[in-house]
């Protein structure tokens, strides 16, 4: 196995660009105004649909935005799955079907803004980003999804296909537990809980190669660069982003007085924030941890340097004296004492020098230079 291969493959995150730019899509715009933020253009919009009760299941894929009107009724629980934001027209007419507030669909399609949680007449409004590892590329996708908590039904809303929200699916069509016992409430929770279920799945992937590289920092610092490290300390700079404000989110949640959320769902709701109150943890170790594999990168750099510089002086030390005694010998005197005596240049020469090379290193062993 190659660490280094190994270290390289996920580079999950797909960063905003590094100049902000100056003309923002809604600068100067009148509050409610209905404009996609997104770069995500799927071929159409998918709205998919699961109506539950405590005995029976239909799941079914709406091409008109006007059957919604059959499954806005209080005798079952509807979820309603909406995939892609760029048609805004569609967007709008499913709002104004569901009776949707203009400044919760202004929300939904601002993809860049900060997970949050708001409360309106008829409607509970939740934002917080979805991060889900995809397999086949070794890549984290990141996208919002914004939950609207009805009284009748809870609405998803995503910029692409594909989610995490498939073992909650699952759960629903087995009508194991009390996943199809329980109100609306219940299904917004369970949302919100796998979507914080895969932030751990996402910071265990990111702790295995911070890992990785501290092993990589102690025995082969060679086998690392500096970038490395950067690329994971970029990583969690934006996941600390989109996961930090989801625990005040919850605390939210929790803390309000909500009709939406019945007694007995807050107790889960309420796991839910430790769970997120963990994440925020972990995210801080991790970065604790890398700024520490940082340092010690940094100080086996100055280590070798220090190795080099010094094998660089010991040596350049040695020679100076015998360089000196190599520039007396070259000289052009005359009269010079062993000038001719026939083994002059073995013995007189090459003695010398070997004489003071051994003093030099006798007394720098003895220094503990050496």
């Amino acid at each position: 196995m190659n660490p280094l291969k190994d270290l390289k493959k996920l580079n999950p995150l797909n960063y905003a660009p590094s100049k902000l730019s100056r003309n923002r899509p809604k600068t100067g715009m009148a509050p409610g105004s209905l404009i996609y933020t997104g770069k995500v253009h799927t071929d159409r919009v998918n709205i998919d649909v699961i109506d539950y009760t405590n005995d029976t299941i239909r799941e079914v894929s709406i091409m008109d935005v006007n059957e919604l009107h059959d499954y806005n009724h209080p005798n079952s629980v509807t979820w309603i799955n909406i995939q892609g934001l760029h048609d805004v027209k569609v967007v709008e007419e499913i709002g104004q079907m569901l009776g949707l507030h203009p400044l919760t669909l202004e929300d939904i399609l601002d993809t860049n803004q900060r997970p949050k949680v708001e409360e309106f007449e008829d409607h509970l409004y939740l934002s917080l980003k979805m991060i889900n590892h995809v397999e086949g590329v070794n890549q984290i996708d990141i996208e919002q999804v914004s939950i609207i908590l009805h009284k009748n039904f809870v609405i998803c809303f995503q910029e692409k296909p594909g989610d995490v929200f498939n073992d909650i699916r699952q759960r629903l069509r087995n009508g194991k537990g009390k996943s199809r016992k329980r109100g609306p409430d219940y299904l917004a929770y369970m949302l919100l809980d796998i979507v914080i279920d895969f932030y751990f799945e996402t910071l265990d992937q990111v702790w295995e190669r911070i890992i990785l590289m501290e092993d990589l920092v102690v025995k082969k610092p060679d086998r690392i660069e500096l970038k490395n490290i950067q690329v994971v300390r970029k990583d969690l700079i934006q996941l600390r982003r989109h996961m930090y404000p989801v625990r005040d989110v919850i605390m939210s949640l929790t803390g309000r007085n909500s009709e939406y959320f019945a007694e007995s769902t807050l107790m889960y709701v309420r796991d839910s924030y430790d769970h997120a109150v963990q994440v925020v943890e972990n995210l801080d170790t991790y970065r604790e941890v890398l700024t520490s594999v940082m340092d010690l990168y940094l100080s086996q750099l100055s280590n070798k340097m220090n190795e080099v510089m010094k094998v660089l002086t010991i040596i350049a030390t040695i020679f100076i004296p015998l360089t000196f005694i190599a520039g007396i010998y070259g000289m052009n005197f005359e009269h010079m004492p062993e000038l001719h005596w026939a083994i002059s240049y073995p013995v007189g020469f090459y003695s010398l020098i070997a004489a003071v090379t051994l003093v030099m290193v006798i007394y720098m062993k003895s220094k503990r230079w050496l």
